[in-house]
């Protein structure tokens, strides 16, 4: 027996990066799968973002894993389009019983020079996406009264300050504040609330000219392998990133029955990057 059998899981921002990992891992131990994506860009971040055509690519490979998905295009912002993507996905399988609050995005720039949109879409996507996200599927799972796990997309800047991040590090903060609460409201449910912290991914994120120079300012184009060295100097371990899968493994403990009596949690997968010093 595969460690999700019968279970179904909600997952935003499916359509490529961190999303489609855990949609594929999650469905590799027998899971039906709810994913939905912006599938368009925000006019404040820098890269392009998913597209129509990357969350149908996701939807194959979950079918080609001989697993059912409802995949739709919808932005975490909109409560309304949320809850449409629940309800179908209600229809369709009957139940939630996974939630991986997961689609967000990211900017930069010192605290005192972002816009004032690049600080809304920010809180907007990052943190009350996540609100949206979690009150859009909760009603059913206390409904039907078996549990589940709600897993949280925070950042080692839910963690620690980071410079240029002002935004971003306030709805990474936040997420912990909404994980925390959530884990209390929803313990007398056996409804379980943690939250997962990854260093730099190996997904679009972190792999675009706009976060490169944030690190590399003094060259014209930096390449993958310049930024490798800059992001080897945020971790303890001598990696640059760490691939989706391996944030993947740990929401599938979380969501799995291994981890059934685990919640209010904060889950570094951070090669070593808050206990770094200096």
């Amino acid at each position: 027996m595969a460690r999700m059998d019968g279970k179904v899981a909600l997952i935003t921002g499916a359509a490529r990066g961190q999303g489609r990992s855990h949609a594929l891992r999650l469905a590799e131990e027998g899971a039906e799968i709810i994913a939905c994506d912006i599938c368009e860009d925000i006019g404040t971040v820098q890269y392009p973002l998913a597209s129509e055509d990357d969350l149908n690519e996701t939807a194959r490979m979950v079918e080609d894993l001989d697993r059912r998905i409802v995949a739709r295009k919808a932005d975490v912002r909109d409560g309304d389009a949320l809850r449409a993507v629940v309800e179908e996905g209600l229809s369709e399988f009957g139940h939630i019983d996974v939630v991986c609050a997961n689609a967000g995005i990211a900017t930069y720039g010192p605290s005192w020079e972002l816009t004032e949109e690049q600080w809304q879409d920010m809180i907007d996507v990052n943190l009350t996406g996540v609100w949206e996200t979690c009150k859009a599927a909760i009603p059913g799972m206390i409904e039907r009264g078996r549990g589940g796990s709600i897993i949280i997309t925070s950042s080692t800047a839910g963690i620690v300050g980071l410079a240029n991040l002002a935004h971003y590090v306030s709805a990474k903060h936040g997420l912990v504040g909404l994980m925390k609460t959530l884990a209390n409201e929803l313990a007398p449910h056996m409804i379980r609330v943690n939250s997962v912290h990854p260093t730099g991914v190996d997904t679009p994120m972190v792999h675009n000219e706009s976060t490169y120079k944030l690190f590399l300012p003094h060259l014209d184009t930096p390449t993958r392998e310049d930024a490798a060295g800059a992001f080897a100097t945020l971790n303890t371990l001598p990696v640059p990133w760490v691939d989706a899968r391996d944030i993947s493994n740990a929401v599938l403990w979380l969501a799995s029955d291994e981890a059934r009596y685990v919640t209010g949690q904060q889950l570094k997968v951070d090669a070593g990057s808050t206990e770094k010093v200096g």
